[in-house]
């Protein structure tokens, strides 16, 4: 008993096998068993991303349209699910407390969409849709590069220039860009000169915005934290920006006004 409380606590929690107190406290608590991923309900979000290519490609417009709806399925939704589940990186998709099912979804969904508008951004920018190369980080068996960064998914080469193209989708009508994009895309051309452009796909009202993220100023829109976009700092697209209604023919570049 002349031992001191802290000197004998120390010595427990060793006895147990622990010398940080951090791992003790995580292991008693239960927070390192990882939670259990429900492959059945993945099945049925595959299934549901597998309707939405469907019915975004049945939109009467000339600019959009999946050929082949079960090859498309296999390619882009099937094989990149099956990559990440063998790689043992679905558990371990945590975004901001959600379910991994729920992080998955939300990913493929944009990944599906930026597949299915590809051959649409190709006829827009008037290059061939095998110029267009994949620069994002995202890699589906790793999970520090899998996390999100500010770099563009996309660059294509239009009259001699590189110009990176950032893809995003639109859901329930909320339209934002986060901030760390368009610092990136300022840096970018700082550095380099090339020029980025936001595609925003409003797939809730059915219209296409084209953003160039390194000409916007701090004063030229106005940032707010949006919880729905992860508690990060983003600003609302304007309406202005919106130059093809998805039921319409895409525009040509020279109606973009993007003065590159």
């Amino acid at each position: 008993m002349n031992e001191s409380p802290a000197k004998y606590f120390k010595r427990y929690r060793e006895s147990l096998g622990f010398t940080s107190q951090n791992d003790a406290k995580v292991f008693l608590s239960g927070k390192d068993v990882p939670v259990g991923v429900d492959y059945e309900y993945i099945d049925r979000l595959n299934e549901r991303l597998k309707e939405i290519s469907s019915k975004v490609s049945a939109i009467k417009s000339t600019d959009i349209n999946i050929n082949n709806i079960d090859s498309f399925v296999n390619e882009h939704i099937q094989c990149p699910y099956e990559t990440m589940k063998s790689s043992g990186l679905l558990p371990r998709l945590n975004n901001q407390g959600r379910r991994p099912e729920q992080v998955l979804f939300s990913w493929l969904r944009g990944y599906v969409i930026a597949e299915i508008f590809t051959p649409s951004i190709a006829k827009i920018f008037d290059v061939s849709i095998t110029s267009i190369n994949q620069i994002g980080d995202d890699d589906l068996r790793n999970i520090d590069t899998f996390r999100r960064s500010p770099k563009a998914d996309l660059e294509i080469i239009k009259d001699n220039q590189r110009i990176r193209i950032e893809v995003q989708s639109g859901f329930q009508g909320i339209n934002d860009i986060k901030e760390h994009k368009v610092r990136e895309a300022r840096k970018v051309f700082e550095e380099i000169g090339e020029h980025s452009i936001c595609i925003h796909i409003d797939l809730f009202n059915g219209q296409v915005a084209f953003v160039k993220l390194d000409a916007i100023e701090d004063n030229d829109v106005n940032f707010v934290t949006r919880q729905q976009m992860e508690g990060q700092s983003v600003f609302s697209i304007d309406q202005n920006f919106f130059k093809w209604r998805l039921l319409d023919p895409a525009p040509s570049f020279d109606d973009l006004e993007l003065d590159i």
